[in-house]
């Protein structure tokens, strides 16, 4: 396989994945291998997949037809949760030559050099064997790096497929963690750290070492301005861990996302939730007590079997009296071996879309209010590197996006910008203090 010497990668999914791509990349180029573009013609095709969603399944099918158009003598390479999960499925996609599962993906070079062209290979070991962890993080493309704490769950929700796909919720200690985010600092321009995995707040799986011992630990990192909690489980997100990231750290932001999934705690019950309302209602309250310019995404899924109108509004009641910041809306699909399909009382698709609608719309107004209430605060804003047509664009610490003219001098670095007023699209502009 020596012949090949440009790769090119397209990843479908979470920041998860795209912390290991990066890291996939890093053994290609230590390989000898050129990272290219995905339209550069390039010799490899590696596609790092996703099936949290059916949209994601038929997504990867059309990247690969893409990566075909682009160069038919390409070679193809699957990898990730839907390689893991379905694997004699995927391999049989037109231009497909091979598929690698959960553990086996880290090691696609030596498995594209070692192939020989007779057939193709699909190399899948059963998820329940899959135990190590393999730390992962991003970095050369943006002024944030996702990190990789934690990999696997251990929860089973009804809905989903990810410990079929991940395998058991595991990570590195504590120590080789802070060494990985040492990397980030010291060998890269990074401003800002993204702790991300699975179930981040199962760090430590209930042993001597957790998830606010690793963020304490995290918080006295140097040459890093700031740290951002990808996505946290209400049960799992303490008191202390709310106190720690908005009172008493150097390094953390005040910004939480939260799944919810639903409203109404029968439906909580069904989909095997570890809480129920109540709890998560507490745990915004507390965040807002701390500091109430906190921004908090609320993830929910709409059309979950059995969600009848009255759930559903439920759920929408509920979300408008939770001072939260966004949603991220998840229309339920149907996954293979999840608990949810043996539940009955399928939701209808076009009661599921119009549900997702509705929920669209609260969240623009839910954001639009929260930045409202940013009107005139000074703020630090990192700033990215990208050019687009005279303007740039940077987030403020707590979350909310703004522009400016582009001005090289502001490229990756953090500056605090006084928030002047919201444009037409719903970003702040921003003058410089």
């Amino acid at each position: 396989m020596n012949q090949y010497k440009k790769v090119a990668f397209y990843t479908l999914g979470c920041k998860l994945n795209f912390s290991e791509t990066s890291t996939i990349a890093r053994d290609f180029e230590k390989a000898g291998y050129a990272k290219v573009g995905f339209d550069d013609t390039p010799d490899i095709f590696v596609v790092n997949t996703c099936s949290v969603t059916e949209n994601a399944d038929k997504k990867c099918r059309q990247i690969v037809k893409k990566a075909k158009r682009i160069n038919p003598q390409s070679f193809v390479a699957l990898i990730g949760c839907f390689a893991q999960l379905k694997p004699k499925e995927i391999s049989e996609i037109p231009g497909v030559d091979i598929v690698l599962g959960a553990n086996e993906k880290f090691n696609i070079v030596e498995h594209i050099e070692n192939f020989d062209g007779s057939e193709k290979v699909i190399e899948n070991t059963n998820i329940k064997q899959v135990k190590e962890f393999v730390p992962a993080f991003s970095i050369g493309d943006r002024t944030r790096s996702f990190l990789k704490i934690q990999d696997g769950c251990d929860y089973f929700c009804t809905f989903c497929t990810i410990p079929l796909a991940r395998g058991k919720s595991r990570n590195a200690s504590i120590e080789q963690t802070v060494k990985e985010a040492k990397k980030i600092a010291d060998t890269s321009e990074v401003k800002e750290i993204v702790l991300t995995g699975v179930n981040i707040g199962d760090f430590g799986q209930g042993g001597d070492e957790n998830f606010y011992k690793l963020i304490k630990e995290l918080d006295q990192l140097e040459n890093i301005e700031r740290i951002r909690i990808s996505s946290i489980e209400p049960n799992l997100l303490s008191d202390e861990i709310i106190s720690f990231c908005l009172k008493e750290s150097r390094l953390f932001v005040p910004h939480f996302h939260i799944p919810l999934q639903s409203g109404s705690n029968k439906l909580l019950k069904k989909m095997r939730r570890k809480y129920l309302r109540e709890l998560f209602a507490d745990r915004i309250s507390t965040i807002k007590k701390l500091d109430s310019r906190t921004c908090i995404g609320v993830d929910v899924i709409v059309g979950f079997p059995g969600e009848n109108d009255e759930d559903f509004l439920e759920t929408l009641e509920f979300l408008k009296d939770l001072d939260i910041s966004y949603l991220h809306v998840f229309t339920y699909s149907e996954r293979a071996n999840t608990g949810a399909l043996k539940l009955g009382n399928s939701v209808p698709m076009h009661v599921r879309k119009e549900r997702s609608k509705q929920l669209h719309i609260l969240s623009d107004k839910k954001k639009r209010a929260f930045y409202e209430k940013n009107i005139g605060a000074k703020v630090p804003v990192l700033f990215e590197n990208e050019n687009n047509e005279g303007v740039m664009y940077g987030f403020s610490d707590n979350y909310v996006k703004v522009k400016t003219s582009f001005n090289q001098s502001l490229k990756n670095t953090t500056k605090m910008m006084e928030l002047t007023e919201i444009d037409k699209d719903g970003i702040f502009k921003c003058k410089l203090l």
